[in-house]
């Protein structure tokens, strides 16, 4: 077998030999029904894989919130799955491919199923989740502390808050490590799907329809990420211990910091899921049914199978790497591609706490409209991708040209993102002063005043009110609230002497529960955000089949031709995997 050293267009014919299986040149390979039902498989599997991996992004801030983790612990949960990929996607895409491809993957399926599962497990050995608050603290919501409102006896209290506080009685749960055991499961299982299905997809398909598949896969891998991000909306709408304790008890809402959603529902469904799609493929066959009228090539063919032995490849995987390696336009290549990734890779994990915080929206709106805008556009570029890819039969260079034009324009879609953005909510005491009060104490930030000074408030707990003034307190103590009505959610706070010094009478000196809305233009320049993202979604995805395609053509060119035909799907989700897990990760999480 040769291959062109500089090949000209990605559908030039090649005949690669994967599996032990001599295979069919171009001439001979067909899409017969069942390449069509494994190709249908395997996007349900890509599915219901993505699906998972954009519920954990969206959910990320209730697992951090729910084990009390930092942000870098919550990142290593998250490169678990990479881990767990690149333990084994070499011995399973070696050994895998020389056995019974589709069982091999809906093994792999099988295992990420079982993964996912498992990371809702600690849910259900937890104990129910305590949030920090002066109103209730407990599930009877008629049974509050001394430190709700304004009194000369919350001293005590104050004293066992700050000592608590100080001997650290808030410490993170252990039981995170089971979410990542679950997650390096799911990445051990997602190894066999990439490379095996690829090949099994290299070998009988047409080459020309090549690109067209993988864009059909990919885009079925981005409509996951929607229904994720949309079940991530739903789930961080409900309470985490939903079924156990009285919603009408729950003195907080989504828009709350303190508030955590039901994150492990999500990873039961997708479990599920992903434990369906794996069983359709053990019932299919190991190779396609061959062509009668190829059969006198595929004898002649069959005089040349080699089958590939481990020294075979040890020997020649060596000087076949060096040669990729120092290609100089590979390692731009890789330059490349550990930028776009990081790019993506920011936008897609920070975006929702990043719109939860700039422009004051909730978890669960944040995960759906990302989910119904942004992630769609993604799936239209992808498509649209394959689509130029096979109506135009680009080249390696033209493939380089569609790259360049997705990332220049995709930068070009994001330099408005810099004028877009609110101000600070007005919070009594730390970003605007008491009005028509005289500060008697400096305690961290300023949060005494004459008003509130003799109600002996905590000054380490937030239990955020927002009076009739527009501005929110940090707590009904801190409002100088005297007295409450109502329960849970619709508790309001009366007799608030902090917000009668904004020159309201006693009957209008009222808080409710919650931070006060920001202002309407800061909706606005939600929605503009919104689309500008959705835009850079489009273009940037119409790079990705060509991304995938010319690292696999360099892998082609440079790899001697026996380990160029096991390792040549390899290499690719290797790459991606490693430069995924280390620019990212370690800069960003660690």
């Amino acid at each position: 077998m040769t291959v062109e050293g500089s090949p000209e267009r990605f559908s030039e014919p090649r005949t690669i030999e994967f599996s032990g299986r001599n295979q069919k040149t171009p001439q001979t390979k067909c899409c017969s029904p069942t390449l069509k039902i494994f190709i249908g498989l395997l996007a349900f599997c890509y599915f219901t894989k993505s699906l998972t991996g954009a519920y954990t992004k969206s959910t990320i801030t209730q697992i951090e919130r729910r084990f009390e983790i930092p942000s870098s612990t919550a990142g290593i949960i998250d490169v678990s799955f990479e881990m767990g990929n690149l333990l084994v996607i070499t011995v399973v895409s070696y050994f895998g491919a020389k056995f019974h491809r589709p069982k091999i993957i809906g093994a792999g399926v099988l295992l990420m199923g079982i993964g996912t599962l498992l990371m809702a497990l600690p849910h259900f050995i937890m104990s129910q989740y305590k949030y920090d608050t002066a109103a209730a603290h407990s599930n009877d919501a008629d049974n509050f502390t001394v430190s709700s409102t304004c009194s000369s006896d919350n001293q005590s209290t104050v004293q066992q808050l700050v000592s608590g506080c100080l001997k650290g009685e808030s410490e993170s749960s252990p039981m995170w490590v089971i979410a990542l055991f679950g997650n390096i499961l799911r990445g051990i299982g997602e190894a066999s799907i990439g490379p095996l299905g690829m090949s099994f997809i290299d070998d009988y398909a047409r080459p020309e329809n090549s690109a067209f598949y993988i864009g059909c896969l990919h885009t079925l891998g981005v409509i996951g990420p929607i229904f994720g991000y949309s079940l991530g909306s739903l789930c961080a709408s409900l309470y985490v211990d939903i079924g156990l304790v009285d919603q009408e008890s729950v003195t907080i809402t989504p828009q709350d910091s303190r508030w955590v959603g039901a994150w492990w529902l999500g990873y039961v469904v997708s479990g599920l899921l992903t434990l369906l799609a794996a069983l359709p493929l053990w019932f299919l066959p190991r190779a396609l049914p061959e062509n009668p009228q190829t059969s006198k090539l595929d004898n002649a063919s069959n005089q040349h199978k080699h089958t590939l032995s481990i020294t075979e490849i040890a020997k020649d995987f060596g000087p076949s790497l060096k040669r990729l390696l120092t290609n100089g336009i590979y390692l731009l290549y890789l330059v490349y591609s550990v930028l776009a990734l990081n790019a993506f890779t920011i936008v897609i994990t920070y975006t929702p706490k990043y719109l939860e915080q700039q422009f004051g929206q909730s978890a669960s709106k944040t995960n759906f409209l990302i989910g119904v805008t942004s992630i769609p556009a993604a799936t239209l570029g992808m498509f649209l991708s394959g689509w130029i890819m096979k109506r135009f039969k680009l080249s390696l260079l033209g493939s380089t040209r569609l790259m360049f034009f997705s990332s220049v324009t995709t930068l070009v879609c994001t330099i408005p993102y810099f004028a877009l953005s609110c101000e600070n909510i007005d919070v009594a005491g730390v970003t605007v002063p008491y009005q028509g009060s005289v500060e008697v104490q400096d305690i961290s930030h300023g949060l005494l005043t004459s008003c509130n000074a003799d109600c002996g408030c905590p000054d380490f707990q937030w239990d955020p009110v927002c009076g009739q003034n527009g501005v929110t307190y940090i707590s009904p103590c801190h409002a100088g609230c005297n007295s409450t009505r109502g329960a849970g959610q619709n508790m309001t706070f009366h007799g608030c002497t902090c917000i009668q010094s904004w020159g309201l009478t006693s009957g209008t000196s009222t808080a409710v529960l919650g931070q006060c809305s920001r202002e309407t233009s800061c909706t606005k320049m939600f929605y503009i955000y919104l689309a500008l993202q959705s835009l850079a979604f489009f273009v940037y995805s119409l790079g990705t089949v060509p991304f995938f395609l010319i690292s696999l053509r360099f892998c082609l060119i440079c790899f001697h031709h026996i380990v160029r035909q096991m390792l040549h799907l390899l290499v690719p989700y290797f790459q991606l995997h490693l430069l995924y897990l280390i620019q990212f990760h370690i800069l960003y999480n660690l």
